[in-house]
């Protein structure tokens, strides 16, 4: 990886780089596979869009690739998770369409089932790498996946509020989730040995920033660490903001459910027994 505006520099620097790697393989007898190993070009300069990277490996290079995948989240040019999100909601889909054969009229689970499963088939899905996604414009992509798993779990009709279907599941609404994964991660990066150790614990400025128009994971992680409670597991932690949020809710559910967090208790709406009576 290597930062810099001028397109020949940046090409010179990775092939070195790669002149290093070869040299490593070859010391223990390994290969590396060219037709897995790709060059990828990140910048918000539409002029230069279709313009690709030529980093040379053995003799030989790199294919190039404008949407690369890694770790299971697919990148871009500019950073907008687009791509990415698109392929979440696909995702997302099928674990509902699980959940709509779990929550029949006649037949199936009730509440405390259902919230489990909504947790295991769609918000871990949906919660995976959020710490570097969470924040761009395209997340509404997943936001009404998330409102129709609720409406689900909690059996209310489209008129229903949004802000009242996490209450009524007792499920952290998505945006506390995400604000929560970040904490996480800026707390294990808080260990000097973490690669994020440096960028996390100096002064970020506004001018150091490589894309100033979008809302990278650090600057973000570094606002919530500001009033974090150590003493508060980072499950927990988005239950605090969330009853905050929720004491100000304008509807009478706050007088039914004091706490936000609060999970399910029976396997309510009772089912009927499945075959002739």
């Amino acid at each position: 990886m290597h930062t810099d505006g001028d397109w020949q520099a940046v090409e010179g620097v990775l092939s070195k780089y790669m002149a290093i790697v070869c040299g490593y393989l070859q010391t223990w007898n390994l290969k590396l596979s060219t037709t897995k190993t790709v060059s990828a070009a990140f910048h918000l300069n539409n002029k230069e869009a279709k313009r690709e990277l030529k980093v040379n490996y053995s003799n030989e290079t790199l294919p190039f690739c404008p949407e690369p995948k890694y770790l299971g989240v697919t990148l871009v040019r500019s950073f907008t998770y687009r791509r990415h999100l698109e392929s979440l909601r696909k995702k997302l889909t099928s674990g509902i369409a699980l959940l709509r054969r779990l929550a029949g009229s006649g037949w199936g689970a009730g509440a405390i089932t259902l919230r489990t499963a909504t947790l295991a088939l769609v918000h871990s899905t949906a919660g995976y790498c959020a710490p570097v996604w969470c924040r761009s414009a395209h997340t509404r992509l997943t936001d009404h996946a998330i409102d129709e798993v609720l409406r689900i779990v909690t059996i209310c009709l489209r008129p229903a509020p949004e802000d009242n279907l996490s209450i009524l599941a007792g499920i952290q609404p998505v945006e506390f989730r995400h604000n929560g994964a970040t904490l996480s991660l800026a707390r294990c990066a808080m260990d000097p040995r973490h690669l994020l150790h440096s960028a996390l614990t100096c002064p970020l400025s506004t001018n150091a920033r490589r894309l100033k128009s979008r809302h990278p994971f650090v600057p973000a992680a570094q606002l919530i660490s500001l009033s974090d409670n150590n003493n508060i597991p980072t499950v927990h932690w988005a239950n605090h903001p969330w009853n905050a949020e929720c004491a100000d809710n304008p509807t009478k559910l706050r007088t039914l459910i004091p706490d936000a967090g609060i999970h399910p208790t029976r396997n309510d709406p009772p089912k009927n027994s499945v075959g002739p009576a």
